[in-house]
């Protein structure tokens, strides 16, 4: 019986643990856990979601503050549409967050950024373009392009210095995405280094409709798989959504995968950016805790634990602040919502909004609890106090029993 570690993943020069640890956002996967995954040789992501915030917390820059008081003219108005990110200040947040992450880099693997499309930002090609830019020049390894069909992103840094040695992968959820994505980047002659192929069972944001249960991952890569070959194009396949154990990892390996993305796992380790407390909602949560909602103002389906305190909250929009989602005309889904139920209870201190949420502020503060579909499983994957909270692990624990696990079985901590 095989486990993790007789694989190895090719990327260009480089012979790595097939282990990437995807990119959650917001600082939920840290520059710590990434540097871990680096270091124990597999891959590890940091994300540019929020990168304003991520800065301030990180590394005591006053971006968020600055925006807030040059737009706090705006903060009752309905039209969100003047609201613009600096693109200098985005530069030196992305800049400063990649640059110390890779300054720390240790080990034979890398550390990549993951890059969402879905950041509209209130000028999306614009701002797109400086948050590749400024990660390549500030020495990213990689960059996973998720949460969009990237159909223009290639084009955006093709005259970059670094487009062509850099690692650039993109995130599908099925064959006619990725056949989208190569068509209209064709021009620039450069294909994808890595396809990161995410199932339904996938946390936080999914490239499928609410009937995502219809879908299955193996079947979606074997596609993919299989097109590719007819085509004769050799493109690592990186399996994502639902990979539990290293056993699972093998078994996708043994039908063709390069490598596997791995996440809910490492969202209870020490070196994930979650709040402790939040971690151990993660251990406590039951199968039933766990639900796909349409609450995100992507468009997105999204999963995430029913008892997320953003669920039906009714926060004002605070776009003056952070203002990711605003789409080129500075309209958020949200801010429909949330302006519909203030005009229907007019007398109302605070209103309820469930249909949509106000994504930007709830991933700032930890309100949204994404997570995979075994998160109900991460109890068996720890040792309960008397008190019962659950012991954290290790981010190397956890690599490691990915890597040398075998019959699905889960190592517990000492």
């Amino acid at each position: 019986m095989k486990c993790v570690d007789d694989f190895r993943l090719r990327l260009g020069q480089h012979e790595l643990v097939p282990i990437m640890i995807g990119g959650m956002g917001v600082d939920i996967s840290t520059a710590a856990l990434a540097l871990e995954a680096a270091r124990l040789g597999g891959i590890g992501h940091i994300s540019d979601a929020m990168v304003h915030t991520v800065s301030d917390r990180r590394y005591e820059t006053r971006f968020v503050k600055d925006r807030l008081k040059h737009y706090k003219y705006n903060v009752q108005n309905m039209d969100k549409s003047e609201l613009k990110f600096h693109l200098g200040h985005i530069e030196e947040a992305t800049r400063l967050h990649v640059g110390r992450t890779m300054e720390a880099k240790q080990g034979p693997g890398m550390v990549f950024i993951n890059c969402m499309e879905k950041l509209t930002m209130n000028a999306p090609k614009e701002t797109l373009r400086v948050r590749l830019t400024a990660a390549l020049d500030a020495g990213i390894d990689g960059i996973t392009l998720a949460a969009g069909l990237h159909l223009g992103s290639f084009g955006l840094i093709e005259d970059h210095p670094r487009f062509r040695d850099v690692q650039l992968g993109i995130i599908v959820s099925s064959l006619r995405a990725l056949q989208l994505f190569l068509r209209k980047n064709g021009r620039t002659h450069r294909l994808p280094d890595y396809v990161v192929v995410e199932g339904p069972l996938a946390g936080g944001h999914l490239g499928f409709g609410m009937d995502w249960a219809e879908y299955d991952l193996a079947t979606i890569i074997a596609e993919i798989r299989a097109w590719l070959a007819a085509e004769q194009l050799d493109i690592p396949l990186i399996a994502a959504g639902g990979v539990f154990t290293g056993s699972d990892a093998v078994e996708f390996m043994e039908h063709g995968a390069a490598g596997v993305q791995v996440a809910t796992r490492f969202t209870v380790s020490k070196e994930c950016g979650l709040p402790d407390k939040v971690k151990q909602e993660y251990f406590k949560a039951d199968e039933q805790d766990i639900e796909v909602n349409t609450i995100s103002p992507t468009g997105y389906p999204m999963r995430m634990l029913t008892n997320s305190p953003g669920i039906g909250a009714g926060t004002h929009p605070n776009c003056e602040s952070f203002g990711y989602l605003l789409d080129a005309n500075g309209r958020c889904a949200y801010i429909d919502a949330y302006n519909r139920e203030v005009e229907a209870h007019p007398d109302a201190k605070k209103v309820q909004v469930m249909d949509k949420t106000c994504l930007c502020t709830h991933m700032r503060n930890f309100d949204i609890w994404t997570c995979g579909h075994y998160t109900y499983r991460l109890k068996d994957t720890s040792v309960a106090n008397a008190e019962g909270n659950y012991q954290l692990l290790s981010a190397e624990h956890v690599f490691h029993d990915y890597q040398y696990s075998k019959d699905h079985k889960i190592a517990l901590p000492a």
